[in-house]
């Protein structure tokens, strides 16, 4: 059985984001490019059902025969850089961002980079200096590399680290890192994230840098 961590009040040396549907709403552009892809190849839309929050490369590896696979990866990843409308920071993002001091916070995102500097051009977010992308791991989420690299990259313990994500693979990743974990719901419904804590959104919370560390409480 998993611990259940405490996250409200609970000081953390640092938070680690999800980008996608955490900080912000890119689902109708994903949607999009990856209907445009699968029209490509003749595949029924019901093929992208679940792998939200995980890499491309693994989505693909299950839908394409392996001598196809880099090109297959090469024409989404050209189809999503150039999908970027209506792409938007979500409420609370730009505050949760703000409160937290710039060494204490990271991206950790599925996108490679070049996808990862299209969407946060587009959305207007303001990107931490720390970003992990794809492109840095050898292994995507929910393996938990992608936040145990984010945590080493701001030097924290990930035990002392806080994951903000929206996907189940994610919070899995969050998890296995030793991480606390804070579900944001919206692209999957509240009862099916496995978190420490599950909030509609981030504009729910106040977080707040204090001589112990980051503090996340309920707003008033």
């Amino acid at each position: 059985m998993v611990e259940v961590r405490q996250v409200l009040d609970t000081p953390f040396d640092a938070v680690l984001f999800d980008m996608d549907g955490t900080l912000i709403d890119s689902t109708p552009a994903v949607r999009r490019s990856w209907i445009a892809w699968g029209a490509e190849r003749g595949l029924d839309p019901s093929f992208r059902e679940g792998g939200h929050g995980q890499p491309a490369r693994d989505i693909i590896s299950s839908l394409v025969p392996a001598g196809e696979r880099d090109a297959a990866f090469a024409r989404i990843e050209e189809i999503e850089i150039a999908e970027v409308d209506g792409i938007t920071v979500l409420p609370g993002v730009a505050e949760a961002l703000h409160a937290i001091p710039e060494a204490r916070k990271a991206i950790v995102t599925s996108c490679t980079k070049p996808l990862a500097d299209a969407r946060i051009a587009a959305s207007g977010v303001i990107a931490p200096s720390v970003v992990v992308t794809f492109d840095d791991v050898t292994q995507g989420k929910p393996h938990p590399e992608p936040f145990l690299t984010g945590a080493k990259r701001l030097g924290f313990d990930p035990q002392r680290c806080l994951v903000v994500e929206d996907a189940t693979a994610g919070l899995v990743a969050g998890r296995a890192a030793g991480c606390a974990t804070l579900a944001v719901a919206g692209t999957h419904k509240a009862d099916d994230l496995d978190a420490d804590l599950v909030v509609s959104g981030l504009d729910e919370l106040s977080f707040a840098m204090t001589p112990d560390g980051i503090v996340v409480s309920v707003r008033a």
